[in-house]
């Protein structure tokens, strides 16, 4: 599986930003696909995750009402909607496979074996 993240940029505080993460390779099925994110001197965090299968979706709780994940099936391509965005949401972001769809562990860094390369979003103030 291939992961390839876009959408990224400079953005100021309030504004909004889509990020894609287009995906090929063997089947996704039945995956879980998540969004990750890293600042600068911190740890990955997980943002948000979706079943591919059923559209399911798991937020970091800080994220619910912001940010919006959400797939495309037809074009193989997972997507993260990010409104109002402010400074702290500086960071790379990266998408993530799990194939073997462990939803009940989304939001766990280990489950996913397939990492896209990131995309840096930068939020000015």
């Amino acid at each position: 599986v291939q992961l390839q993240a876009s959408g990224g940029g400079l953005v100021q505080a309030g504004g909004s930003l889509r990020l894609s993460c287009a995906v090929s390779g063997r089947t996704i099925n039945n995956s879980v696909m998540g969004w990750f994110r890293q600042a600068l001197g911190k740890e990955r965090e997980f943002v948000a995750a979706i079943a591919w299968s059923d559209g399911r979706t798991n937020y970091a709780e800080s994220k619910k009402g912001r940010f919006t994940i959400s797939r495309e099936i037809a074009k193989n391509t997972m997507y993260l909607q990010m409104n109002n965005l402010q400074p702290e949401d500086t960071a790379v972001y990266y998408c993530a496979a799990d194939r073997l769809g462990r939803f009940s562990f989304s939001s766990t860094t280990s489950i996913y074996a397939y990492w896209g390369q990131g995309t840096q979003v930068t939020v000015s103030s």
